[in-house]
């Protein structure tokens, strides 16, 4: 992918350097010796301006190249490399239409089916949680907040494996759902960035709950990966990572759905496009990705 910022900031600086240009020539005066100067100066800016632009159509044109390539080869790149296997969505806080399409249109080509999608209720109801977790311990988390953390590590495990507890409490558990629960072969993670506010009764529940879930999947031994759009503020990958979870800096991009993949296929790093990324790509040689 190119970055067209710096062609941008060049041609700002090229219109600002024409602007004072005409404005100095004005302020000093129209004598003939600084009206000739003014004029070469305004074309050879608008020289530079002519090339700056032709720069820039052949830069798109040729990202459009690169974008028309990367459509053709994702299918043959990604063909079968879930075949069969089916995959959770997880928001940890609000959903994202826009991500849970891009989720499927990763997955799909690569032979999986999106199983479920769920969003996370964030701040919990610990006291909704414990009613519905009647008949066992958790039933005390209302009264006994150390619960918390064994409850969401317990429903982390549950959500790769499926179990009684996930299906019983999922209606209080999740804000959104949709999909059957049920054993998974990988989930994909997404946090938002805007945290909750919780009052002083709810403080540091929602960072409790997040954290058990994701250390009861990891327990599966399932891949699970954490993921973000290019534009995402601030970054979550860093909180994926000391989390022991693989990262796609880049769902929005081919390159981060190709990525998203090979994750799920069990390639482990942080990949994508910002600096916190190891690379682009898992390494591929023979079909199997490598470290």
């Amino acid at each position: 992918m190119f970055d067209f910022r710096y062609h941008a900031l060049s041609l700002v600086a090229v219109f600002l350097a024409l602007a004072i240009g005409i404005l100095l020539g004005v302020a000093i005066g129209d004598s003939g010796l600084v009206s000739s100067a003014r004029q070469d100066i305004e074309e050879s800016l608008r020289g530079d301006v002519k090339a700056s632009r032709a720069e820039a159509a052949e830069l798109r044109a040729e990202l459009e190249r690169h974008e028309d390539y990367e459509r053709q080869t994702f299918p043959d790149l990604v063909a079968a490399r879930l075949a069969g296997e089916r995959i959770g969505l997880l928001f940890l806080g609000d959903s994202d239409s826009g991500i849970v399409d891009e989720v499927r249109s990763a997955i799909e080509p690569a032979g999986a089916d999106l199983l479920w999608v769920g969003a996370l209720r964030e701040p919990p109801d610990v006291d909704g949680l414990a009613e519905r977790a009647v008949g066992t311990r958790y039933a005390a988390m209302s009264i006994d907040a150390t619960l918390l953390e064994p409850f969401a590590e317990r429903i982390g495990v549950q959500l790769v494996t499926g179990g009684r507890l996930v299906a019983a409490v999922r209606p209080e558990l999740m804000r959104s759902f949709s999909g059957d629960l049920g054993m998974v072969d990988g989930v994909v993670v997404v946090r938002d960035p805007d945290r909750p506010e919780e009052d002083e009764e709810q403080e540091g529940t929602t960072d409790t709950l997040e954290n058990g879930i994701v250390r009861g999947m990891n327990r599966t031994d399932m891949p699970i990966v954490g993921v973000e759009r290019l534009d995402t503020d601030p970054s979550q990958i860093e909180w994926y990572r000391d989390r022991g979870l693989a990262s796609v800096d880049s769902i929005d991009q081919l390159s981060g759905r190709a990525a998203l993949v090979f994750a799920l296929a069990g390639a482990d790093g942080a990949y994508g496009l910002k600096s916190s990324a190891e690379a682009l790509l898992p390494r591929v040689v023979g079909g199997v990705s490598r470290p």
